[in-house]
């Protein structure tokens, strides 16, 4: 039976950093380091993602070389969605994923609308 994938995306970009964006755009025009850090950026942003289906949570690092963990969904005990400030106003969050004791098992920084990732996560382990 192939599972049903519930939802699948990549931290935030410019949402994260706006100021580090206008910086980077404004240093295009100085030897076009600004494409460069854009460029790195967008890397290291796709080199993150997270996919959650209906039975399991799985959490991809990296883009040559990968780290992967794999979570069943009935093993959460506790999800937190921490957004200071100006997370809230652009949409964005740190989710926290805690099975058993005081560390959690991973952290995604910088997701767009965390509660709802939050909520299909909650949704999959009632399932």
């Amino acid at each position: 039976m192939e599972k049903e994938i519930l939802y699948s995306g990549h931290p935030a970009m410019f949402r994260a950093n706006p100021i580090g964006f206008l910086i980077a755009v404004a240093l295009i025009l100085v030897f076009g380091l600004g494409l460069v850090i854009l460029l790195f950026w967008y890397l290291r942003v796709k080199a993150t993602k997270i996919t959650i289906t209906d039975e399991e949570i799985l959490y991809e690092i990296g883009l040559l070389s990968k780290e992967r963990i794999d979570l069943d969904t009935a093993k959460v005990k506790t999800l937190k969605v921490k957004q200071g400030f100006f997370d809230r106003i652009f949409g964005i969050g740190n989710i926290e994923i805690y099975t058993t004791g005081d560390v959690p098992e991973f952290v995604v920084a910088s997701m767009p609308d965390p509660n709802r990732i939050r909520d299909i996560i909650k949704q999959s382990k009632r399932n």
